[in-house]
């Protein structure tokens, strides 16, 4: 059976979500997209020596951590696509609260030991307590320097993925030590993912909502504070950015030109540099799991800075290739 056909099933035999046909009617349509982060857990359990089958509680509560995240996710932000929109903020709110509570039971009732279970359950509840007050900075700070932007980032996208790191090697029968060790991994594979989608939606086109003048990027931020010759000018184009292609592709060029995004690259390979050093101390059997993993996020970007004929420092390229 196909994994996402199994976590549908998985979900709808959850008490009292069997209950719920919206919701998995939801479930249903987010897993046909193939979410790749809902697989993580997956692959970490198997790089330390477990099974799918071990995986699966644990997919499950990503799964439904995942969506629970972009449910409310959608709504701070105002997203016209959200699910909100179609059926409203309080079916939304009451949706999100399950499964919130959902990925909690598929963990609880997995055949873990009691202590890697407690571990397990703390993991993902820490997780949704620092990813709530992440998405309350959010929407409550205006973002004006480096420091606020990674404080915002750490809180709001790193836990995620920390959780599901975590949890994905206790499934697999790590030990509670190593588990916790690939949680900071997984920490840091969450900057590298928000790093990556800044770069990728700054450089998309047509505009994205990242050039809204409330939102603040890694590379848009960059170009707006960083004292470099074209800064005026970014500044005065951003606001027409999405009225105009022009002003996009310029402010665009600006990115690359003043070093915004080969900052960001640097930025990014340092912290695989950091993940590789911690993973790299464990004794895990399938060890390549894990690098294709964090290689995967760092080898789009790479091959983006490359296609964009910007220039690579050696320390960031050592980074990259050591």
């Amino acid at each position: 059976m196909d994994i996402h056909t199994q976590l549908i099933a998985e979900v709808s035999n959850i008490p009292y979500l069997k209950e719920w046909e919206e919701l998995q009617a939801l479930f249903r349509r987010v897993a046909s997209g193939r979410p790749g982060h809902w697989l993580l857990p997956l692959h970490v359990c198997q790089a330390v020596g477990g099974t799918e089958e071990q995986a699966i509680p644990a997919i499950v509560a990503v799964a439904c951590s995942h969506i629970g995240i972009v449910l409310v996710d959608d709504m701070l932000d105002v997203d016209p696509r959200g699910e909100h929109v179609k059926i409203g903020e309080s079916a939304v709110a009451n949706m999100a609260s399950s499964l919130q509570a959902a990925a909690l039971v598929a963990i609880s009732t997995s055949r873990l030991g009691a202590d890697a279970k407690l571990t397990a359950m703390e993991g993902v509840n820490e997780m949704f307590l620092e990813t709530t007050l992440g998405q309350h900075w959010d929407v409550t700070s205006i973002v004006q320097d480096e420091d606020s932007y990674w404080r915002i980032a750490r809180a709001k996208s790193s836990p995620f993925f920390g959780a599901s790191f975590q949890v994905g090697a206790l499934m697999g029968g790590a030990s509670v030590e190593i588990a916790n060790q690939i949680r900071e991994v997984g920490r840091l594979y969450g900057e590298m993912i928000q790093i990556h989608d800044d770069v990728n939606d700054t450089l998309a086109v047509p505009v994205r909502p990242d050039w809204g003048v409330d939102r603040s990027p890694l590379p848009i931020l960059f170009a707006s504070l960083v004292d470099h010759p074209l800064r005026a000018r970014f500044v005065e184009l951003r606001p027409h950015v999405g009225i105009h292609s022009k002003a996009l592709e310029e402010a665009q060029e600006i990115l690359i030109r003043c070093g915004a995004v080969s900052y960001c690259i640097h930025q990014l390979l340092e912290r695989h540099k950091l993940a590789k050093g911690i993973f790299g101390k464990l004794e895990i059997e399938q060890l390549e799991v894990l690098e294709k993993v964090l290689n995967d996020v760092v080898q789009p970007v790479f091959r983006l800075f490359q296609e964009a004929d910007a220039s690579i420092s050696g320390e960031a390229l050592a980074a990259y290739t050591g």
